[in-house]
C-alpha cells in the first residue's frame, strides 16, 4: 500500500520536467525566427498623401472585370456607330450642294413607318431618327412620312394617296368645285405660279416587314381598285309569305284581343265583384304587350353603340380580285423605286440575350441601314425585283420553288413577332400582317429597288478609312 503514492509522485515529476523542456525548445525556436520586413510605401505617393496601393480582393476583381468589360463594349459600339453614321452622311453630303431651280420642287422621298407588332409607334419613330434621318439631313432632301398606329393604317393611307392622284387626273366621279378647291388648293397654287415637280424618280423608304406588307397591299388597292368607293350592299328585307291580314304587330290590339275583352266585360257586368279584377288584368296584359315594342329599339340601339367600328374604310378590292381587275391607265411604268429598311424588334424577358447582343452590335445595323438609305438618296441605280428560290413547305420531299422577291423582303423579321399577333382577328380588325402576300404580275413587274453602285460603295469605304477627306462649306478649299 505504501508503494503506490511514491509511484504517482514520480510520474508527476517526470511530466513537469518534460513540459519545461518543451517550453524551452519553443522559446528558442521563436527567438531564432527572422523578424518581418517593414512595409515600405512609395515616397512619391506618401508625399502626395495617397494611401498604399494594393490589389483588390477576389470578389472585387470579378465585379470590376464584368462591369468594365460591358462598359467597354458599350462605349466601343457607340463610338463605332457614330463613325458609321458620319461615313454615310459624308458620302451623300455633295447632294446638298447641288443647285435647284426656283421654279422646280426639290426631290422628295416618302417614308412609310408603322408601330411594330406588340408595341407602339414611338419605337418606330426612334428607329427613323437614329439611323435614317441623319443621312437625309446630310443630303438636304425633303421627305414625307406616312405613319400607321394600328394594323391597316399604312395600307389605307397608301391607297388613298394613289386614288387622290387618279381623281386629280380625271378618273372617277368629278368632285364638286368647292370640294376640289379644298383638296387640291396646294397643287392649283403651284400650277398657277408655274412651279413644277421634280424631274426624276422620287423613292419610297419602308421601315419593317409589317409596313412592307401593308405598303404592297396599298399599291395594289390603289392602282387596281376603283377610284371611287364602292357602294355597300344594303341588308335585304325579309318578306313574309303570310297574307297581310294575318300579321299582328306587337303592342297593337287584334280581333282576338277584342273578343276576349268583350267576354270579360260581360262576365264583369253580371258579377260586380270581379269588375275591378278584369280591368286590372286587361290593363296589365296591354302593358305586357306594349313593353317589348318599347324595349326592343332601345336594346338594338345599345347593341349598335357597343359594337366596335372599323378603324379604316374597307378595302376597295380584295386580293382574290387582282387577276380580274382592270389596271388604271395612269399607272406609271416605274413604281417607286423603293427599299425596305430593316427594323429588328423583339420583345419578351426570355429574349434578353438576343436583345443584349443587338444592343452591343448596333454599329452593324447602322452600317446596313446607312448603305440602303444612301442608295435611295443618291438614286444612281435601281433594278426590277427578281425571283428567289425558297423551300416548299407544302412539299413532303423538301423541294424548292421560285417566288417573287417582294414576298421575301425582310421575311426573317416575322420570326420575332409575338404569338398574339397571329391570333384570329375580330370582325372589325384587319389581318394584313398574318396573311400571305398576294401580287399581281402587272404591278410586280413595274416595281423597282434601289441599289448602291460599286463606285459609291468604294467611295464610302475610302471616306470611312480617312483616305478621302470631305470638305464642308466654310472650311476652305
Amino acid at each position: 500500500m505504501s508503494d503506490k503514492p511514491s509511484t504517482s509522485a514520480a510520474e508527476n515529476a517526470g511530466s513537469a520536467a518534460s513540459n519545461a523542456s518543451a517550453s524551452n525548445a519553443s522559446g528558442s525556436l521563436s527567438s531564432a525566427a527572422p523578424p518581418k520586413r517593414p512595409v515600405v510605401d512609395n515616397p512619391a505617393f506618401r508625399a502626395m498623401g495617397l494611401p498604399r496601393l494594393r490589389l483588390p480582393s477576389r470578389n472585387w476583381m470579378i465585379f470590376l472585370s464584368i462591369t468594365g468589360s460591358f462598359a467597354g463594349a458599350v462605349i466601343y459600339d457607340k463610338w463605332q456607330t457614330r463613325r458609321v453614321k458620319q461615313k454615310w452622311a459624308d458620302a451623300v453630303s455633295h447632294i446638298a450642294e447641288e443647285r435647284l431651280s426656283t421654279k422646280s420642287m426639290p426631290r422628295k422621298l416618302t417614308v412609310y413607318l408603322s408601330a411594330p407588332p406588340g408595341d407602339g409607334l414611338r419605337s418606330a419613330r426612334e428607329h427613323f431618327h437614329d439611323y435614317i434621318k441623319p443621312v437625309l439631313v446630310a443630303a438636304a432632301l425633303d421627305w414625307d412620312v406616312v405613319e400607321g398606329r394600328k394594323e391597316g393604317d399604312v395600307r389605307h393611307k397608301t391607297a388613298e394617296r394613289i386614288r387622290r392622284k387618279r381623281k386629280r387626273a380625271g378618273e372617277g366621279e368629278p368632285l364638286p368645285e368647292e370640294e376640289a378647291m379644298k383638296q387640291y388648293a396646294v397643287e392649283m397654287m403651284r400650277e398657277h405660279n408655274g412651279t413644277t415637280e421634280h424631274d426624276g424618280v422620287a423613292g419610297d423608304l419602308i421601315i419593317g416587314r409589317n409596313t412592307w406588307k401593308e405598303y404592297v397591299r396599298g399599291l395594289h388597292e390603289g392602282w387596281l381598285g376603283p377610284a371611287d368607293a364602292p357602294q355597300q350592299p344594303e341588308p335585304s328585307q325579309e318578306v313574309s309569305s303570310e297574307p297581310e291580314t294575318a300579321q299582328h304587330t306587337p303592342g297593337q290590339p287584334s280581333l282576338g284581343d277584342a273578343a276576349v275583352k268583350g267576354a270579360a266585360d260581360v262576365v264583369a257586368a253580371n258579377t260586380p265583384d270581379l269588375a275591378p279584377l278584369a280591368d286590372d288584368s286587361s290593363s296589365s296584359a296591354g302593358q305586357e304587350d306594349a313593353a317589348p315594342a318599347d324595349d326592343k329599339p332601345e336594346e338594338e340601339k345599345k347593341e349598335e353603340e357597343e359594337k366596335p367600328k372599323r378603324r379604316n374604310a374597307p378595302a376597295y378590292i380584295t386580293p382574290l380580285e387582282y387577276q380580274t381587275a382592270t389596271l388604271s391607265s395612269l399607272t406609271p411604268e416605274i413604281i417607286g423605286p423603293s427599299t425596305a429598311i430593316p427594323f429588328p424588334h423583339i420583345l419578351g424577358f426570355l429574349n434578353t440575350p438576343i436583345r443584349t447582343y443587338r444592343f452591343l452590335t448596333r454599329r452593324r445595323q447602322a452600317d446596313d441601314i446607312g448603305r440602303q438609305v444612301a442608295a435611295a438618296v443618291m438614286a444612281s441605280a435601281y433594278r426590277p425585283y427578281d425571283s428567289v428560290t425558297v423551300s416548299d413547305e407544302d412539299s413532303a420531299s423538301g423541294s424548292q420553288k421560285s417566288v417573287p422577291e417582294q414576298t421575301q423582303v425582310l421575311a426573317h423579321e416575322e420570326g420575332n413577332w409575338q404569338k398574339a399577333v397571329r391570333a384570329p382577328r375580330k370582325e372589325h380588325e384587319e389581318s394584313v400582317w398574318i396573311e400571305d402576300m398576294a401580287l399581281d404580275e402587272r404591278l410586280a413587274s413595274r416595281m423597282r429597288k434601289f441599289e448602291l453602285t460599286a463606285e459609291d460603295e468604294a467611295r464610302a469605304k475610302r471616306i470611312g478609312n480617312g483616305a478621302e477627306k470631305i470638305t464642308k462649306p466654310g472650311e476652305g478649299s
